[in-house]
């Protein structure tokens, strides 16, 4: 890296008001491209682009810190449009279950750990991202107990709908279902209450759970904790957490209260525009893991489901309520929906208020369904990561049809706007994770998965990066610096590990491997 307070090469000159705001980015490369660029940042935006070999490539002022990206890729910044960003900073420091094949693995890890580290300071001993729809046995309370005594252990699964408890901590959360797994809104109940911790402690992690996400390239992201979080951002951002820019979602109990204060999706709370209001957030279904996703065909076990098709949380009547009322208190409206007949409610509730707005996963759809999303200009809100995680769950759940799961190159064919996010903790807060699946369709050096629904590189970016498809005069700029060039690469490996070199936000560095 080569920097200078002090460059006037011939060239266009910046503005005296540049001042420290200036940055000018140096013998850069646009994705795809031979000729090399200089990219002058002014005030928060992207002020030029001039080509070098055109000698044009040299800007002049007196203000501007000069970076010589010595040929790196340069890219817009990229967003992760579906976290839980509080649950994310604590999951960071839990258990991980991600790898255990059975029950009875994922109890040993557990008592594994409490034999190597001891309980944590405060609350139960937590584990996340255990999938037991693949497990050939069943996560029961005995079998937990069994392995951790009277220490109480709350264990999450990957997709945060079902939670397993054992006996001392189902007495200290004060459950009295002898029911060792917990699902849908008693599960959300419990993981509410695990959220209970010192304000200053979970801040703590959430600054550096931020710094990590700029490490990858990430300059926003779509907060769709479930509680009332602009507080909790207003206090993070006096905290001095400003290397993401958030916007945060309303859940259905807190939209009245939304309306009441006048918020409105789109707006900023904070001076530097840097938290905005999201969307009205409702969940109508469970999820695939849980085998809760409503579908239109019965899971295979489904005796041992409390419903054989999965369940509808919110009936289509109460649905349609919510989004009117939001959306003529000027809040934008987000329907969760992972099920093909879920999907099929939340378009026809979007179809008679008569509005847009996104759906969160669209894991499967009916064929028809799909131009739907289209015609009414809904955004489909997707996690490519869970194509990769769930494809053995879903080849045994939904057998049959898993050419219409997670269809995102049907979706695109289709005119419909893909907004790629993580769902966080469910999978790792990285985009390039979703990149990576949504291109290769294959996470483990397996074939892919339905090549056939898979993206292009550039199409992947785009819909991981807020809509942007390059880097343009006038826009924010809010950039990733990178090491490879992303269109250039030929294995999900490589593109999960794409290397980043700087991330820049609002014109200034947030991470910086220069």
């Amino acid at each position: 890296m080569r920097t200078s307070a002090s460059a006037r090469p011939d060239g266009p000159e910046m503005s005296e008001s540049a001042g420290a705001e200036a940055l000018l980015l140096r013998d850069a490369r646009l994705p795809g491209a031979a000729a090399p660029v200089d990219v002058l940042l002014e005030s928060g935006r992207i002020a030029g682009i001039a080509h070098r070999h055109l000698g044009l490539g040299r800007f002049r002022s007196a203000h501007a810190e000069t970076v010589d990206l010595d040929g790196r890729t340069l890219i817009p910044g990229l967003w992760d449009e579906h976290v839980h960003f509080t649950i994310w900073a604590m999951s960071r420091r839990r258990l991980d279950l991600s790898e255990s094949r059975s029950a009875a693995e994922a109890a040993s890890l557990v008592r594994h750990r409490l034999e190597k580290a001891g309980m944590p300071p405060v609350g139960p001993l937590v584990g996340v991202g255990f999938r037991d729809a693949a497990w050939p046995d069943l996560p029961t309370r005995d079998l937990l107990d069994r392995e951790t005594g009277e220490r109480p252990v709350v264990l999450l699964s990957s997709d945060l709908h079902s939670v397993w408890l054992n006996t001392a901590a189902a007495t200290a959360l004060g459950e009295t279902s002898r029911d060792a797994l917990l699902r849908e809104a008693d599960a959300f109940r419990v993981e509410q209450a695990l959220d209970v911790l010192p304000d200053a402690l979970v801040d703590r992690w959430a600054m550096e759970a931020q710094r990590a996400a700029a490490g990858r390239g990430v300059v926003g992201i779509v907060d769709l904790e479930m509680a009332w979080n602009r507080e909790v951002w207003l206090r993070r951002r006096r905290l001095g957490a400003d290397a993401l820019r958030v916007r945060f979602g309303v859940y259905p109990q807190h939209l009245d209260r939304a309306i009441e204060e006048g918020l409105r999706t789109g707006d900023a709370v904070d001076d530097g525009g840097l938290l905005e209001v999201g969307t009205l957030k409702v969940l109508i279904d469970g999820s695939l893991g849980t085998r809760t996703a409503f579908c239109r065909h019965p899971y295979p076990e489904a005796a041992e489901l409390p419903a054989p098709n999965g369940i509808l949380t919110v009936p289509a009547d109460e649905l349609e309520e919510l989004l009117r009322r939001a959306s003529a208190g000027g809040i934008a409206p987000t329907v969760h929906a992972i099920g093909d007949e879920a999907n099929r409610v939340a378009l026809d509730v979007y179809e008679r208020v008569g509005i847009g707005g996104r759906i969160e996963h669209a894991q499967l759809l009916a064929p028809e369904d799909v131009a739907r999303f289209a015609a009414r200009g809904i955004t489909a809100s997707v996690q490519p990561r869970h194509a990769i995680d769930d494809r053995d769950i879903a080849a045994h759940h939904w057998a049959g049809r898993t050419d219409r799961a997670f269809p995102f190159r049907s979706l695109l064919d289709a005119g419909v706007r893909l907004a790629f996010g993580s769902d966080a903790p469910v999978s790792p807060l990285d985009p390039w994770e979703a990149v990576a699946a949504a291109v290769f369709r294959t996470g483990d050096g397996r074939p892919a998965w339905h090549p056939e629904q898979a993206v292009t590189a550039a199409e992947a970016l785009a819909a991981s990066a807020d809509g942007r498809t390059g880097v343009a005069e006038g826009d924010v700029a809010d950039l990733a610096i990178l090491d490879a060039d992303p269109l250039m690469v030929t294995s999900a490996g490589a593109m999960r590990a794409m290397p980043v070199a700087a991330t820049v936000l609002g014109g200034r560095f947030t991470h910086r491997a220069l």
